[in-house]
């Protein structure tokens, strides 16, 4: 009965886990360049006895073990915003951004300008280009993006476009190693940025979250589910061993 009750336990421990992850990804669902995570699980057997004086072998016990997670870099719909900072990358590339902690990437591109006129994130970090920060002067408008990311603008009244900067893009050779660290932004973690030449830029658009809301909802109510009949379980096997402690504690008078 207690590997029972272990075994039961290992099941609703990660079952917890998942639900954490299902959770966090329909939190998500309207987060602009946000990857959805999905949970890896794998059997693990206990081994058997040391003893050797039993008569048939000793059976392995399967446990499951939350073996880790993995992010679904797939390419998330676009929206069409028209707002000139906004822009969407076509591909696998990260734009850079500058924050605390050294430089960060981001596939969100809900740009806008700071009071200093620099081009930052939603959450305040200056976005990056192949020369440094991005600045707008007092007078620009007409913002342009380019596919390949290079910044021009109209200044105050002449007719000739000024270049602000290029939007640096890089991609990385596997994206898992990526770790995120919150804020929609991902650090390096073991890999290294590498300058992206193939990825292009979507003015005025934005790259919604790849998570399917219908997808991900079905799956918590089956986690759910699953989570509440393992409760059930492993209560009526607590039950059932306490029954038997009862029973043969009792003595005969």
């Amino acid at each position: 009965m207690e590997n029972t009750l272990l075994i039961g336990l290992s099941r609703q421990t990660v079952l917890e886990r998942q639900l954490d992850v299902v959770a966090n990804n329909v939190a998500n669902v309207n987060t602009a360049g946000f990857k959805a995570d999905h949970t890896l699980f794998e059997e693990y057997l206990s081994p058997g006895a040391h003893e050797d004086n039993f008569k048939s072998g000793d059976r392995r016990l399967s446990y499951v073990q939350d073996r880790g997670t993995f992010r679904d870099f797939s390419q998330g719909a676009t929206d069409q915003t028209k707002n000139p900072l906004d822009v969407a990358i076509d591909g696998g590339g990260f734009l850079v951004v500058q924050t605390a902690g050294g430089e960060r990437y981001t596939r969100d591109g809900g740009l806008q300008l700071n009071g200093q006129g620099q081009l930052v994130t939603a959450g305040g970090n200056p976005v990056l280009g192949s020369s440094g920060p991005i600045s707008f002067q007092p007078g620009d408008h007409d913002v342009n993006v380019t596919p390949d990311g290079t910044i021009t603008v109209v200044e105050g009244n002449n007719r000739v476009d000024s270049v602000r900067g290029k939007l640096r893009l890089v991609s990385f050779a596997d994206a898992q190693k990526l770790l995120k660290e919150g804020a929609n932004l991902y650090a390096a973690g073991e890999g290294a940025a590498q300058p992206d030449t193939t990825s292009t830029v979507k003015q005025g658009f934005i790259e919604k979250s790849n998570v399917n809301a219908v997808v991900e909802m079905s799956r918590m109510v089956e986690v759910t589910r699953a989570y509440t009949q393992m409760s059930t379980l492993l209560q009526q096997e607590s039950d059932l061993h306490k029954t038997s402690i009862e029973k043969l504690a009792e003595v005969p008078t």
